[in-house]
């Protein structure tokens, strides 16, 4: 049996090659894919060639192929339908998510999948590693009730985090972004929205997800006094520029990095990665989660798609990837 998997070849170019698809050993299933999706912010990265050096190791993504920075098979979230299960693990025709790179069929260990919950459809259920950051993300932060939250930056992750906030009792949220056509996204989801010139001031934590610097010195500006920014994008190679000499000293200002590839500190030593992505498929069982979903793509047609998918300002959410036809 053969299995297609895309690989990103060189800077803006991918291509699919095949590969043997190995029969399941002990405590193996192997997944035949229905659902996938691009992680936009990660992938545009990767597709420029920009992943520093000095991070290839600790960018290594779960059973990725090759070596950055080409040629690599990457991505992370996949949902297919388990078809061999060698150990009788009772996976078997069950729906399960891993975070796997782009592939139509592929073997891992039985503990690399995690089943989707029945009331979760499968094709949202994609979005479970964005939601699996932004979940991290609120523990890094520990917003509170009635806290006046502001997140900048409108895409995937931003709309999680911001959703996610929105459930505290009497918080007062607001997305944030300079694209004005992000509204109906937050009204979609129930959120109030403000572009970054009409955005709330002296909010008591400030969430950045942008992947723009100058999305950074907006969060800055918007916390209040010894308030928490909890800076959420990653630049790859890239440098940013801060206006770091102006109040944010006398205002005691604290910016907290927050990343996935480990469980926020406020959890680690009773949250394993599986408890945690668990409790990520579950938080997306709301049909509004469904506007941040991009009408799919046909996995043969990805590749030629990527330069589109990927270019800034296309305006892509969640780029799905339909692996049945």
């Amino acid at each position: 049996m053969k299995a297609r998997a895309l690989w990103y070849a060189a800077p803006g170019r991918a291509e699919l090659r095949e590969e043997a698809a190995t029969s399941p050993g002990a405590d193996e299933v192997r997944v035949r894919a229905r659902h996938g999706a691009i992680s936009r912010g990660t992938e545009a990265l990767i597709f420029a060639g920009k992943v520093p050096e000095n991070e290839h190791q600790r960018m290594r993504g779960p059973h990725m192929g090759g070596l950055f920075p080409f040629p690599v098979k990457y991505g992370y979230a996949i949902v297919g339908v388990v078809e061999d299960d060698a150990r009788a693990n009772g996976l078997t025709g069950k729906t399960v998510f891993a975070l796997h790179p782009h592939q139509d069929v592929f073997t891992v260990p039985a503990n690399a999948v995690v089943e989707v919950p029945a009331h979760v459809p499968p094709h949202r259920a994609v979005l479970a590693a964005n939601m699996e950051t932004a979940l991290n993300a609120l523990w890094d932060g520990a917003p509170g009730p009635a806290d006046r939250i502001a997140v900048v930056g409108a895409g995937v992750v931003g709309a999680l985090v911001a959703f996610l906030c929105s459930k505290l009792p009497g918080a007062d949220v607001t997305l944030i972004d300079i694209d004005a056509s992000r509204a109906k996204l937050a009204a979609a989801l129930g959120l109030k929205f403000a572009l970054a010139k009409d955005a709330p001031q002296d909010c008591d934590m400030v969430f950045h997800t942008s992947g723009n610097g100058a999305g950074l010195t907006t969060a800055l500006s918007l916390a209040g006094d010894e308030a928490k920014i909890i800076e959420m994008s990653w630049y790859g190679a890239g440098e940013i520029s801060l206006p770091l000499g102006g109040a944010f000293h006398s205002r005691r200002l604290s910016i907290i990095s927050s990343q996935v590839g480990r469980v926020a500190p406020s959890h680690r030593t009773r949250w394993p990665y599986a408890r945690r992505l668990t409790a990520a498929l579950a938080l997306l069982d709301d049909p509004r989660l469904d506007a941040l979903l991009t009408p799919a793509i046909r996995f043969v047609d990805l590749p030629a798609a990527l330069p589109r998918i990927l270019a800034p300002g296309s305006g892509v959410l969640c780029q799905t990837i339909d692996y049945t036809h």
